[in-house]
């Protein structure tokens, strides 16, 4: 199937979907999205990747998404390709503007496209990056366009044979990756930095921390060396068990920890939607 397309109030192909290349966020990375699990045409979490949708605009300056107008968006892109298993990218920007950093008049563009995606494997590997994360920045806790590390960092998590990159922040404490909230296992209990070391506030992370439990805890990026399990969580790849950090390998992942917090994960989803 192509891609279906919403894009500032219909919908249309790729063929046709057109963005200004005076639009802020492709000129300066002048935006915000989310990234939405889409499964059989229904997306799941959809009023919390909304509401962190509209704190992010928040954060950046940008006028507060419509959520009515937003949902309207998903619903028809979902209805013209409800794919089995697939990625629905809400994307808000600061629309047409002048070359350079001042925003323009005309207004938000807001796109929402749906592509079939994937299913995450059971386990993966990954590496530390010797970039931090500002945690202290202007955009920091924000989902904004502005990936340009992240674009860096991934692919040199892919010259490794691994699928994701994991940051230290400005005081060398255990971040994130590149799209995505790490959870550690020391001494057999669940950990998970908090979101004064700058990670992203992210949704399975959330719904990890209600249904399953684990400390916000500040951690060096070394406790990475001494866990006994790790787990990573994003909307794509549920609770993701991990047998890799850079050389370091973890023998039978997912252990205990990380099996059963996926466990859990997949039945509280399966029986609600939208929690």
């Amino acid at each position: 199937m192509k891609p279906a397309i919403w894009l500032d109030g219909s919908l249309c192909d790729a063929d046709s979907a057109r963005v200004s290349v005076f639009d802020h966020g492709l000129t300066v990375g002048d935006g915000v999205f989310e990234t939405v699990k889409a499964t059989e045409g229904r997306a799941f979490a959809l009023t919390r990747h909304l509401r962190r949708l509209a704190r992010s605009a928040e954060g950046l300056g940008l006028p507060a998404p419509d959520p009515d107008e937003v949902r309207r968006g998903c619903e028809e892109v979902l209805k013209a390709n409800p794919v089995p298993f697939g990625r629905l990218r809400i994307t808000y920007t600061g629309g047409f503007s002048p070359l350079g950093s001042d925003r323009g008049t005309a207004g938000p563009t807001l796109v929402v496209a749906l592509v079939e995606a994937a299913r995450p494997a059971d386990s993966t590997a990954v590496v530390t990056v010797p970039w931090a994360r500002n945690e202290r920045g202007a955009l920091a806790g924000l989902k904004t366009t502005s990936y340009g590390e992240n674009v860096v960092a991934l692919a040199r998590a892919r010259q490794h044979d691994a699928t994701e990159a994991l940051f230290g922040n400005t005081v060398g404490a255990l971040c994130e990756g590149t799209g995505s909230n790490v959870f550690v296992v020391l001494d057999g209990e669940l950990h998970t930095p908090p979101l004064s070391s700058g990670c992203l506030a992210g949704i399975t992370r959330a719904l990890v921390l209600e249904w399953v439990g684990a400390k916000e805890t500040d951690l060096p990026l070394e406790a990475l060396a001494r866990a006994e399990e790790v787990f990573l969580t994003s909307t794509t790849r549920d609770v993701q068990a991990v047998h890799r950090v850079d050389a370091r390998t973890l023998p039978g992942a997912p252990g205990p920890v990380t099996a059963e917090a996926r466990r859990i994960f997949a039945e509280r989803a399966a029986a609600d939607i939208d929690p």
